[in-house]
């Protein structure tokens, strides 16, 4: 048998990376227009991220517990969990995101977003943005079909570098609560891409995910602090 230390990621990967992006192929067809949608609930937490409207905060978290909650079902555990059994963990850990997005940001109200005009807030304008519409480019820049683009909202890379730049902004400790399984999930991400031969999609993921929490390792200032309301 040989030694631990000569197994590389590839050696781990249950399946093969023509299979994966098969996958996402036929995700994508199976749900097609949602992909639209999905993107529209981007831009709309770009804007929000943008505007001082009321109740943004609370908006936000809404609109990205629905986005992981449709990726824990629809994604993880319908599709992925046929080809990779640690698929269910992933559905689990997806559906914990969205229920502590809706009951901490949305119901309890207790997540206080950077306001809008901030140069942090800019930048996770920027790379919210980016990831709607640029994330999907991946596909065709990398040689791949159209058809395996991974989009906002319904798959799990671009949807968990968004929600770290969203959240990134958010003060206190809670912050640090919802950002693990979209920090996590981008690691494994990044290792599973790296494992496939995708390396320029591994380090975007890792690139974009530490840019987006830039402002979380940088730390808020008392603006963007964890408010009682």
């Amino acid at each position: 048998m040989s030694e631990w230390w000569t197994y590389t990621l590839s050696d781990f990967l249950m399946f093969a990376p023509r299979t994966y992006y098969r996958m996402i192929e036929l995700y994508n067809v199976a749900i097609w227009p949602a992909q639209l949608v999905a993107a529209a609930v981007g831009v709309a937490v770009a804007v929000l991220l943008a505007g001082r409207r009321g109740g943004r905060d609370r908006i936000i978290c809404g609109l990205l517990a629905g986005c992981w909650l449709w990726i824990a079902w629809s994604f993880h555990y319908q599709r992925y969990a046929q080809i990779n059994w640690a698929a269910s963990w992933f559905a689990a850990a997806f559906a914990l995101e969205a229920l502590l997005l809706a009951g901490v940001g949305v119901i309890a109200g207790r997540i206080a977003l950077r306001p809008a005009g901030s140069v942090r807030c800019t930048v996770a304008v920027v790379l919210v943005v980016m990831t709607v519409f640029c994330y999907p480019l991946l596909a065709a820049l990398t040689g791949r079909s159209w058809t395996t683009s991974e989009t906002f909202g319904v798959t799990p890379d671009p949807t968990a570098i968004a929600t770290i730049a969203a959240l990134a902004l958010a003060g206190g400790r809670i912050r640090l609560l919802l950002l693990i399984v979209p920090v996590l999930w981008c690691a494994v991400a990044a290792a599973t891409l790296w494992a496939m031969d995708s390396r320029t999609d591994a380090v975007v993921v890792a690139g974009v995910a530490v840019l987006a929490l830039w402002p979380a390792i940088r730390g808020t200032p008392a603006t963007g602090r964890l408010v009682a309301r």
